[in-house]
């Protein structure tokens, strides 16, 4: 078996970078991208970055004839792609080895574009995807764990003509026989479903400083992550629940707000927490003084899907269970460690 570059992997490489550099398609070590050729698939690894595609060796090969093989009898192994890693060091295949696996096209891109997230985590989603995405052959597939479970669900939607799955709660797949294929499916869906962000609100720093207390910090005045702020509805959305997987990973569980006149102080002692960011109000967000910069990028991760969706919405939000089970995962201690 050979293992060889694929002679477009310098080409793969290239669309990473791009959509990796770009904080409305990939977020931190969010997304992975990959490429099959002679039984081995190429795939980026876990807690690698897709920004640094062409800075970093980020992909791994994996005996991908093995892999499918095996996972057939054995599907639990989908969630161990390391056992199909065909060269040593210390990086792992990603935990959705399995995710690309799946599809039989060539080339497979995953990104967790926000324009996608924001109808991926509506409770009317499907409906309002069918609006927008009529010149695409594609599926909609319901949350799951990213993992085997999440492969399971992409292999019964797939058929000989399916090229786009959107992941509820999740973000977006495509695949393609060619990198210039699947990278041009992912533009091509984006612009679909693109929607303008609301209108940019003041940011009250003074108010900010003043709630800030022991174990906050104001965000920089000019970060848009404080219009996750800024109107209500908008708050009571962001605070219902968790909405996708690497929030929870690297922000703990849903988000947090102050009631009015509260300090953080107060609403640590109040809630027995300290969240890794707080929405204060009509005034903008307080970062915890310790939190990481993942934990930041997902915060504005959070901000740019809440201004694209309507005050009117209804959400679909993660049950406890998928929360925990997501917090209690070796794969993801893993990924945050790499990114530590």
């Amino acid at each position: 078996m050979t293992r060889a570059d694929p002679h477009d992997l310098p080409l793969l490489r290239t669309w990473s970078r791009k959509f990796g550099s770009n904080p409305l398609m990939v977020q931190g070590a969010g997304g992975n991208t990959s490429i099959k050729e002679d039984g081995v698939m190429w795939i980026k690894a876990s807690g690698t970055q897709l920004s640094e595609a062409l800075d970093k060796d980020i992909f791994v090969p994996v005996d991908l004839t093995t892999m499918i093989e095996e996972t057939a009898a054995h599907p639990e192994r989908a969630d161990e792609p390391q056992r199909y890693l065909l060269q040593a060091g210390g990086l792992k295949p990603s935990i959705e080895t399995c995710l690309h696996a799946a599809f039989p096209k060539r080339v497979v891109l995953h990104v967790h574009c926000v324009n996608t997230i924001a109808l991926a985590i509506r409770t009317d989603a499907v409906t309002e995807l069918s609006t927008r995405l009529t010149a695409f052959n594609w599926a909609y597939v319901d949350y799951a764990k990213p993992g085997a479970q999440l492969a399971k669900l992409v292999r019964k939607a797939l058929n000989e003509t399916v090229e786009v799955i959107i992941l509820g709660n999740h973000g977006l797949l495509v695949a393609g026989d060619t990198v210039e294929e699947a990278a041009g499916l992912i533009e091509q869906v984006s612009s679909a479903l693109h929607a303008d962000a609301a209108p940019e609100q003041p940011v009250d720093l003074a108010r900010l400083q003043d709630a800030a207390g022991a174990y906050f910090e104001p965000a920089e005045p000019d970060d848009q992550v404080h219009q996750l702020a800024m109107t209500s509805a908008r708050i009571e959305q962001a605070i219902g629940g968790t909405l996708y997987p690497d929030h929870v990973i690297f922000c703990g569980i849903g988000a947090h707000a102050t009631r009015p006149g509260e300090t953080a102080d107060a609403y640590c002692v109040r809630a027995e927490t300290k969240p890794h960011f707080l929405i204060v109000p009509d005034a903008g967000v307080l970062w915890r003084k310790d939190i990481t910069e993942n934990g930041r990028t997902m915060t504005r991760c959070l901000s740019d899907v809440m201004v694209r969706v309507p005050a009117t919405a209804k959400l679909n939000y993660f049950t406890q269970a998928q929360d925990y089970e997501l917090l209690d995962w070796d794969a993801e201690t893993y990924r945050q460690q790499m990114n530590a």
